[in-house]
């Protein structure tokens, strides 16, 4: 009977010893999406930037041209990694509501109130950039 229980025991241990080995390539393997999010904000504020502060048709140009490298590139990242943290879709569509709206608000008031005004834009740009800012800082302390 004794035999029995260090085979479980031995079983439990080796267990145990797999899950941790599992969670600790989960949380290493979980940190690309910190930097993700960091880049997508600050991405999001150039873009902003250019289109607020560079004279038409160039600013839209430059920043959209930034803004879809930027998104193009960080699809590719993302698609290629092999782990996402359990609520990572929720997290994510969060992130992308967030950014929309602030874009869409900042960018639809600018453009018709205050077109190259530094004073609304620095800000602005700061603004659209804080949902990846603070959704890579809460992403890097999990």
């Amino acid at each position: 009977m004794a035999e029995y229980a260090s085979k479980d025991t031995m079983a439990a241990v080796a267990a145990l010893a797999r899950e941790q080995e599992l969670r600790s390539t989960v949380r290493d393997g979980t940190k690309w999406y910190a930097w993700y999010q960091v880049i997508f904000g600050s991405a999001a504020a150039v873009m902003v930037l250019s289109i607020g502060l560079i004279s038409r048709p160039y600013g839209v140009a430059i920043g959209c041209g930034i803004w879809f490298t930027v998104i193009i590139g960080l699809s590719i990242y993302a698609a290629r990694q092999r782990v996402a943290r359990l609520g990572f879709k929720r997290r994510h569509a969060s992130l992308i509501i967030a950014w929309g709206l602030l874009y869409g608000g900042v960018l639809s008031a600018g453009l018709r109130w205050f077109p190259g005004v530094v004073a609304w834009w620095v800000p602005g740009a700061l603004l659209v950039a804080l949902p990846g800012l603070i959704g890579g800082y809460l992403e890097a302390r999990r």
